[in-house]
C-alpha cells in the first residue's frame, strides 16, 4: 500500500534509509529460512545506517526517535526481512525502555547505550522451559548465588534468546538464592560460561536466532547485577512492545505486495487477460486493503495518542494490548487471503508467501498473548457497566 505515515521529512528520510536496507534484504530472508541460519549480513546492513543506536537518547549521542517513528521503521524493516525484524524490535525497544524509565544505575545504562552507538545488540533472556513466558509470573530457575570474593556465580538455561548468534550483551533474568526474589544480569556474552545451544528449528522466524542461553558457573562482579525486585508492584504498561504488531503488519503488507504481483502477471490461457482483473480475485484484494487500512490507522493512531497521554496503565495495558491482537487477526486474514490468490503458486518452497504464511503464525506467541488481553478488555467492560450503574 502507498500510505506512509510518516509525518516529517526526518522521518521520510529514515525511512527511505529502511526500505532500501530491508529491500535488499528480501532474497536472503528466504535463503536464511531455506539454511535454518542466521543473516548476519542484514546485521551488518543495519549497523551501516546506525540503526542499533536510534532509540538511545540524544543526550548519550542517539538519534532519540519516538515511538511513533521506531514503529514506522519496524514494520518497514520486516516487509524485507521479519525475522531480523522482530529480533531488531527486541534490541530497540529493550534500549527505549531504559532510556524512558532508567531502572538502573547511570554507570549500567550507559554501558548499553553506548555499545547500541557503537552497533552492539542486547535484549532480555527471561523465558525458560519450565516457567513459559515470564508475564505469566513464574519463578525463574535460572540462579545467582553469592561468591566469596562478593561477586555472584550464575547458573541455569534460557529459552528463546533472539538474536543469540549476533548479541553483545544479555540481561538475564535470575532467582537471588539467598533472598528468594527476581533479579536482572547484565551479562557479556563473552564472558566464561555463557554459551549458545542452537536449539532453535521451527517452522517460522527461522532467522531469529532464538537459541538457548546456557550460564555455566558464569562469575560476575557485583556490578553486574543491574535491578532486583525488592516489592510487588501494581501493572505496568510496556509500550514499546508494539514493536510486535509492527512486525506482523509488515509481513502482511509484504504479502499483499506478493501477491499484487502475482495477480498483475499471471494469465491462464482461459482469459483474456492477467487474473488481477477478475472479480473473485478482486474480492480477496478489496478484503486485504480494507483490512489492512483499519488496522493500520488503528495501530498508528494509538501510538500517537499514548505519546500524547499519562500512560495510566488502567486504560492504556488493555488498550495496547488490543492493538497487538488487532494487528495479529489482521495479517493472519491478510496473509491468508494472499495465498488464496496465488493458489498452490504461492505454496511454493522457492515463493515468498509461503514463508510469511509460516512466519506469521508467530505473532500468537509473542506478547501480550491473546487470552490475557481478552480478559484486561473484559475487566475494561465490566468496570464500565459497574460505573454506569452507581
Amino acid at each position: 500500500m502507498s500510505t506512509s505515515f510518516a509525518r516529517t521529512p526526518e522521518q521520510e528520510e529514515r525511512l527511505r534509509l529502511i526500505g532500501q536496507a530491508a529491500d535488499k534484504m528480501k532474497k536472503g530472508a528466504h535463503d536464511t529460512d531455506l539454511e535454518n541460519g542466521f543473516s548476519h549480513h542484514h546485521i551488518e546492513l543495519l549497523r551501516e545506517i546506525g540503526y542499533p543506536g536510534w532509540t538511545v537518547p540524544r543526550e548519550y549521542g542517539g538519534a532519540g526517535i519516538s515511538l511513533y517513528e521506531f514503529l514506522l521503521y519496524q514494520e518497514r524493516l520486516a516487509q524485507g526481512d521479519p525475522a531480523i525484524a522482530l529480533g531488531m524490535g527486541w534490541h530497540l525497544s529493550v534500549v527505549f525502555e531504559l532510556g524512558v524509565k532508567r531502572p538502573w544505575s547511570e554507570a549500567a545504562l550507559e554501558r548499553v547505550f553506548r555499545s547500541a552507538l557503537e552497533g552492539g545488540l542486547t535484549n532480555r533472556a527471561n523465558s525458560e522451559k519450565a516457567t513459559g513466558s515470564p508475564s505469566r509470573g513464574g519463578r525463574y530457575q535460572t540462579t545467582a548465588k553469592r561468591a566469596e570474593n562478593g561477586g555472584y556465580v550464575l547458573n541455569g538455561r534460557k529459552t528463546f534468546t533472539t538474536l543469540s548468534p549476533a548479541l553483545d550483551t544479555a540481561i538475564v533474568g535470575v532467582t537471588l538464592e539467598e533472598e528468594g526474589i527476581h533479579a536482572d544480569f547484565l551479562i557479556p556474552m563473552s564472558a566464561p560460561g555463557v554459551s549458545v545451544d542452537p536449539t532453535w528449528n521451527v517452522m517460522g522466524m527461522r532467522g531469529t536466532g532464538s537459541h538457548d542461553l546456557v550460564l555455566d558457573n558464569v562469575e560476575l562482579p557485583e556490578e553486574a547485577l543491574v535491578f532486583r525486585s525488592t516489592q510487588k508492584s501494581g501493572p505496568s504498561i510496556n509500550p514499546y512492545l508494539l514493536h510486535v504488531p509492527a512486525c506482523y503488519l509488515g509481513i502482511a503488507l509484504a504479502a499483499r505486495a506478493e501477491a499484487l504481483a502475482f495477480a498483475a502477471d499471471y494469465q491462464p490461457n482461459t482469459l483474456d487477460r492477467p487474473i488481477l482483473y477478475a472479480p473473485n480475485i478482486g474480492q480477496h484484494l478489496s478484503a486485504i486493503d480494507l483490512e489492512l487500512s483499519a488496522a493500520r490507522h488503528y495501530f498508528y493512531s494509538v501510538a500517537a495518542r499514548y505519546e500524547e497521554s499519562d500512560g495510566n496503565p488502567d486504560y492504556w495495558l488493555a488498550e495496547l494490548g488490543a492493538v497487538k491482537v488487532f494487528a495479529v487477526q489482521t495479517a493472519l486474514s491478510v496473509v491468508d487471503k494472499a495465498l488464496r490468490i496465488t493458489g498452490a503458486h504461492g505454496l511454493r518452497q522457492d515463493h515468498p508467501l509461503q514463508r510469511l504464511y509460516r512466519d506469521v503464525r508467530f505473532g500468537l506467541s509473542n506478547p501480550p498473548m491473546e487470552d490475557s488481553v481478552m480478559r484486561l478488555l473484559h475487566q475494561r467492560a465490566i468496570q464500565e457497566s459497574e460505573r454506569t450503574r452507581e
